[in-house]
């Protein structure tokens, strides 16, 4: 049996949008941009399970709760990526390339600057946990399968005990806020959901009108149809009927 440690007093220490399982688990879940049955996810076997809809503010939280508990040793990534944001992405840029210039690595999220994070902490995520990407999965036996997987070669707890990040949340906006206040990242975050909005309009126009000429369509073949029929009826079958009744 893998060796397990203590996580940081009053874990999870960062508060958010998720629920908590046995944090002697080695595995904890994200689900990204999908809301499942996250206390489903924790009696399969997860430490703890939630959504991460943001690429800085969000990420941070997810690490901050991952290295104040040195017993979970896996991250698994699930459900449907973040518009805009690519949260998943950006989560597993992270772990792969970490940090320059208060910018995540090779990421396409629209605003990837991390605040809270030392290198210290960024240096100790990727570490201590392999990610697991199982990303658009959102089938929970698809889900808990993983997690027994990974239980399974659970290697113990990661030496050096709990790591403590202070995550600093101006304007308590939790998950959906940026992970800073400066007006130009909220201004570029405020036209990606004006942009988002336009293109779910758009989607929607589209399907219309596509509907509308559909219909439009079936009712002009509907008007063959019966043209012809009335032809044949006129030209073939009336004249022979005629012929009949006559004898």
């Amino acid at each position: 049996m893998a060796d397990k440690g203590d996580a940081a007093a009053g874990w999870p220490i960062v508060q958010g949008d998720f629920h908590t399982g046995d944090g002697k688990s080695p595995v904890a879940v994200i689900t990204m941009g999908s809301h499942l049955d996250e206390e489903g996810i924790c009696k399969a076997g997860a430490a703890i399970c939630g959504s991460c809809k943001t690429e800085n503010l969000g990420l941070e939280k997810v690490i901050a709760n991952v290295i104040s508990n040195p017993n979970i040793r896996f991250v698994l990534t699930c459900g449907t990526e973040v518009k805009g944001h690519l949260s998943g992405q950006s989560f597993i840029a992270l772990h792969k390339n970490g940090v320059e210039g208060g910018k995540i690595i090779g990421t396409k999220g629209a605003i990837p600057f991390i605040e809270n994070l030392s290198a210290e902490n960024i240096k100790r995520f990727q570490e201590q946990v392999e990610v697991v990407d199982i990303m658009e999965a959102e089938d929970i036996g698809t889900i808990s399968a993983k997690i027994n997987e990974l239980i399974a070669r659970d290697p113990g707890v990661f030496p050096g005990g709990p790591m403590v990040v202070e995550i600093k949340e101006e304007g308590g906006g939790g998950e959906l806020l940026s992970a800073t206040a400066n007006p130009q990242f909220l201004e570029i975050e405020a036209k990606l959901d004006a942009i988002e909005k336009k293109l779910e309009f758009v989607n929607g126009e589209v399907s219309q009108r596509v509907g509308r000429k559909v219909g439009r369509d079936i009712g002009i073949l509907y008007g063959i149809v019966a043209g012809l029929m009335t032809y044949v009826i006129v030209t073939e079958l009336l004249p022979k009927l005629l012929e009949i009744i006559a004898k």
